[in-house]
């Protein structure tokens, strides 16, 4: 019998069973963990660095990072957010340090700091950590929960679900009613075999990427010659950091894209086009006017040796290539169709998408507990009484920089709370 079950040994899980100790040391809480260690994704977030959170401060700003959550978290943010998180850390010895780019890390650069941070802790206040317990049942009593693992029933007044992306558990919630949102991929690279980016992987470049729609086909009936148009307007846009890989493209720009795009992207079974320009302050317009002064003023010096963007070598080369100019051709004496091929692989450069690449070993899902079956004051259920879920089990999700993390941290706070009191 235990006054409170957390299921799930990892940051939630943790942090919520810290919160609720130091608040009320005389309640006996116990994590049931279904693995051999604890807090694994933790250990292998940030490159092993763990991305803690995110220097955004403003409650309002911060929810704009979450493609599922937006609405629903800028309450919670506004009770706890990462500048007390940070404190969390530091007042426990885990010095931290703010990125350019806004991400949090711990100043030793290992996330071992972390995972030692909140082992200790729940050692300290009295925390039972039960390993190889994976939850099998969840049934309600008239008085809290039971329990099941392999070959034990525990009887517990509260509940607290950290168990993320877990199949089980939502099936478990299912039997009690709740409503699940189907999971899809997030946080996904993009699978391209193009000759215009193979072999020059770990370039990047400032750029923007559009993802195109499934090309749809309609008949003119004005002019039967034209047997089809189609509509290029984009249904994804995202700009940032650009990426090269081996396998295709990956960086910021294109992992914002996975998370907005999650559901659109998995109706499209990760097949589509997307369209790049590497030059994001031209059109292919400007690019071309440019370009057309640029015939008259270097005449004699060779297109392909001559970047004049701010693009890297090799990658001007692959698009001056890909536009059918020679290595050896002139600005002088490359025509309007190669001049137009140009401007246009500079500034949109159309790719064909097969496929998706986990991003490292941080795989995160969108979908989860449906959001209105969660009141955001406790995270608690609206649907059955001392149930509470934190992090990534509910269906709230975002972009990568710490985002997921925040998220994890601000729902065990506050459902630990709520539990507490």
């Amino acid at each position: 019998m235990y006054d409170i079950v957390i299921a799930g040994g990892g940051a939630a899980g943790f942090y919520a069973a810290i919160q609720i100790a130091e608040l009320s040391p005389q309640l006996n809480i116990a994590i049931f963990e279904r693995g051999k260690t604890v807090l694994s994704k933790v250990k292998v977030s940030g490159g092993g660095r763990c991305n803690v959170t995110h220097g955004e401060f403003l409650p309002k700003e911060l929810a704009t990072n979450y493609p599922r959550g937006e609405k629903e978290l800028l309450g919670p943010f506004h009770k706890y957010a990462p500048m007390d998180v940070m404190s969390f850390f530091e007042e426990r010895g885990v010095l931290l340090k703010i990125e350019e780019d806004g991400r949090v890390f711990p100043k030793s650069d290992s996330s071992q700091s972390i995972i030692d941070c909140l082992l200790t802790e729940a050692e300290r206040l009295g925390v039972q950590v039960l390993k190889n317990s994976s939850v099998k049942v969840i049934d309600k009593l008239d008085d809290g929960w039971q329990v099941t693992t392999m070959n034990k029933h525990y009887q517990t007044k509260k509940l607290l679900l950290t168990t993320g992306s877990n199949p089980k558990i939502w099936a478990q919630l299912q039997k009690l009613g709740h409503q699940i949102i189907s999971p899809v991929p997030s946080l996904f690279t993009f699978n391209i075999k193009d000759k215009r980016i193979q072999g020059i992987q770990g370039i990047s470049a400032y750029a923007t990427v559009e993802v195109l729609p499934k090309k749809t086909f309609y008949t003119d009936k004005r002019n039967l010659n034209l047997k089809s148009n189609v509509k290029d307007e984009p249904v994804l846009y995202s700009d940032g950091p650009l990426l090269i890989t081996h396998w295709g493209l990956s960086g910021p720009a294109i992992l914002k894209l996975s998370a907005w795009g999650a559901n659109i992207l998995h109706d499209y079974n990760y097949s589509f086009r997307i369209r790049v320009n590497w030059l994001p302050e031209y059109s292919t317009e400007s690019m071309e006017a440019y370009l057309k002064e640029l015939k008259e003023v270097e005449a004699k010096k060779t297109v392909m040796r001559t970047n004049v963007t701010e693009l890297p070598k090799r990658l001007w080369k692959r698009l001056v290539e890909a536009a059918e100019i020679m290595p050896d051709e002139r600005w002088g004496d490359i025509n309007k169709e190669q001049l137009l091929a140009l401007a246009e692989q500079l500034t949109a450069s159309s790719f064909k998408v097969e496929g998706k690449s986990t991003f490292k070993e941080e795989f995160v899902t969108a979908g989860g507990v449906d959001l209105k079956e969660i009141n955001f004051k406790t995270f608690e259920s609206k649907l059955h009484p001392n149930l509470y879920f934190a992090g990534e089990i509910i269906n709230v999700d975002a972009i990568t920089g710490g985002f997921n993390f925040q998220n994890a941290w601000t729902g065990a706070y506050i459902a630990a709370q709520a539990i507490a009191s």
